[in-house]
């Protein structure tokens, strides 16, 4: 059997003259390899706020598993001069990220829900954050964890960007409703709502173990009703490990649940 060799012929040479000729061959593959892409600049200044003093080690290890800040604000078009509304930051996660972004051409709101966050936005210097007064007054239902208002209002607008992260499964379908709408209302024709939550099966009846879950249908459903035009989702929080059978609060995939990531925008016209 004939043996073809390589134009370079590295198997004709001693041992020493062998190994050079390998090295320049990688160095030749990794030099035809294509170059990574560029980092995007939102990504530059994302990454440099999670870097930042404010953040506790807690948070920092969230990041790469299970939150994925970079990705999940590339995905919904974060600009760092844009005006954005968080709605129900919580403790304040995403707020630590978000305003640092934000604060030098762009403008960051806290509603509803805020109020809480308030002194803290103090100790942390966030000064050019604003927690909005927001008229929404959420009463308990039957239903452990989910809450109910007669009126949502968030006197916000001309807005580029909503976002909300694992909230709006603690509502009634109908206030739900209510909260697309007054997004819609806040945001400038184009604006983009971004929504993630953890994900309920489909057309499973609610339960004990999944309230804290939204079915992602009903969830694309009830916003377009509200007007949304629907752009795209993303698997960025798909984890094939969550049969969607537990709560989210579960040991096994406490912070880890199955999550969608959807992306939806106000018609121009």
């Amino acid at each position: 059997m004939k043996i073809h060799r390589s134009p370079t012929r590295c198997g004709s040479f001693g041992r020493a003259t062998l190994s050079l000729c390998t090295l320049a061959l990688g160095a030749t593959a990794m030099a035809q390899q294509p170059a990574a892409p560029a980092r995007s600049e939102i990504a530059t200044q994302i990454e440099a706020a999670l870097a930042g003093a404010l953040r506790t080690p807690e948070e920092r290890a969230r990041d790469a598993v299970e939150r994925k800040p970079v990705q999940t604000l590339e995905f919904f078009g974060l600009r760092a001069d844009m005006t954005v509304v968080e709605l129900f930051p919580g403790a304040g996660w995403y707020t630590k990220i978000l305003a640092p972004v934000l604060a030098d051409k762009g403008r960051l709101y806290v509603a509803p829900g805020s109020a809480r966050l308030a002194q803290q936005l103090k100790d942390w210097k966030l000064d050019r954050v604003v927690s909005v007064d927001s008229q929404a007054a959420f009463k308990p239902t039957s239903q452990r964890g989910v809450f109910e208002a007669d009126v949502v209002t968030i006197p916000v607008e001309n807005v580029d960007l909503v976002v909300t992260f694992r909230n709006l499964h603690n509502f009634t379908p109908e206030t739900r409703a209510r909260l697309h709408a007054e997004v819609l209302r806040m945001l400038k024709p184009g604006g983009i709502y971004g929504v993630k939550d953890h994900t309920r099966r489909h057309m499973e009846p609610a339960s004990e173990e999944n309230w804290r879950r939204l079915d992602p249908v009903v969830a694309i459903r009830e916003i377009t009703a509200a007007g949304f035009e629907f752009v795209d989702f993303s698997t960025l929080h798909h984890r094939p490990d969550d049969a969607l059978q537990f709560d989210t609060q579960r040991e096994s995939i406490k912070g880890y649940s199955d999550r969608f990531t959807l992306k939806f925008r106000k018609p121009l016209k």
